[in-house]
C-alpha cells in the first residue's frame, strides 16, 4: 500500500502481513461483488455473504488501516480530526461490543427472514445497498472484538468473547432456520438451499473460530506485555518492602 511504502522510506517498520491481509481483504470484497461465484444462485448469494460479511472484514481489520493512518498523517488538522472521530462517544458506544453483535446478527435476521431477501432480486439500488449494510456492520464487528486499533475506550477479553460467542450463536440458528425454510417470498431449489445454509453455518463457524484466535493471541500478548512491564520496574526498584505484622 502506498501508505505502508511511505512509513518504510522514511525508516519506520511496517509487517507487510498487514499489507497483504488488507490486500486480500479488498480483493475479496472486489471478487464478491464483479466475480461469478460458484452454486446454484442461493449457494453463490451465501458466498458472496460470508466473504463480504465476515471473510473480508476480518482481513481488513487485521491490516490495521486506522493505525496506519494515524501514523502516516502529520500532526495538523486532518490527524487531529481522525482522533477526534475514533475518540467520540458515538464511535465509543458503536465499537462497544455487544452493540455491534447485535447490529450484526439482527441486520442478518431481517434480511433473511422478512421479504427483503426476495426484493434485492429486483432492485439492484437494493442489492447494492444491502451488501454495503453487510459490509460495513461486518467491519463494525471485527473491528470492536478484535480491538487491534488505538480507540479511546477497551473492552475486556471477557466482555469480547461473550460478545463473539452471542454473535456466533445467532449466526448459527439463523443457518439452521434457512436450512428448514427459504426465505419468504423465494423460489430456490431444496438442495440450493440446504447447501447455502451448510455453508453458512460452517464457514460462519470458522470465521468466528479466526477471531476468537485473534483475540486469544491480542489477549495473550498484552498480557504479557504488562507482566514484562512489571518485571522491569522491580528489577529498576527492587522489590517491594513487606509491611510487619507487628510481631
Amino acid at each position: 500500500m502506498p501508505a505502508a511504502c511511505r512509513l518504510r522510506r522514511r525508516g519506520d517498520a511496517w509487517h507487510r502481513r498487514r499489507d497483504a491481509s488488507f490486500a486480500a481483504g479488498s480483493a475479496g470484497v472486489a471478487w464478491a461483488a464483479t466475480g461469478g461465484l460458484p452454486g446454484g444462485p442461493f449457494t453463490a448469494h451465501m458466498t458472496q455473504h460470508l466473504i463480504v460479511g465476515m471473510v473480508a472484514p476480518l482481513l481488513l481489520v487485521l491490516g490495521r488501516p486506522l493505525t496506519l493512518a494515524l501514523r502516516v498523517l502529520a500532526p495538523g488538522t486532518p490527524r487531529r480530526a481522525l482522533l477526534a472521530l475514533v475518540r467520540s462517544r458515538l464511535v465509543g458506544w458503536l465499537l462497544f461490543p455487544p452493540l455491534a453483535a447485535l447490529l450484526n446478527a439482527a441486520g442478518l435476521w431481517v434480511l433473511y427472514r422478512t421479504q427483503l431477501f426476495a426484493g434485492m432480486s429486483h432492485e439492484p439500488w437494493l442489492h447494492a445497498l444491502v451488501h454495503a449494510h453487510v459490509l460495513a456492520v461486518g467491519l463494525l464487528f471485527a473491528f470492536a472484538v478484535c480491538q487491534l486499533e488505538p480507540v479511546a475506550r477497551r473492552w475486556s477479553i471477557g466482555v469480547r468473547g461473550a460478545s463473539l460467542l452471542a454473535a456466533g450463536a445467532a449466526h448459527a440458528v439463523l443457518a439452521k432456520t434457512l436450512y428448514a425454510t427459504p426465505p419468504p417470498g423465494t423460489a430456490f431449489a431444496a438442495a440450493d438451499v440446504h447447501a447455502g445454509a451448510q455453508l453458512m453455518y460452517y464457514g460462519g463457524d470458522l470465521v468466528e473460530a479466526a477471531l476468537a484466535t485473534v483475540v486469544a493471541v491480542s489477549w495473550y500478548r498484552a498480557t504479557g506485555r504488562a507482566e514484562a512491564h512489571r518485571r522491569r520496574r522491580t528489577a529498576d526498584h527492587g522489590p517491594l518492602p513487606v509491611a510487619s505484622n507487628g510481631l
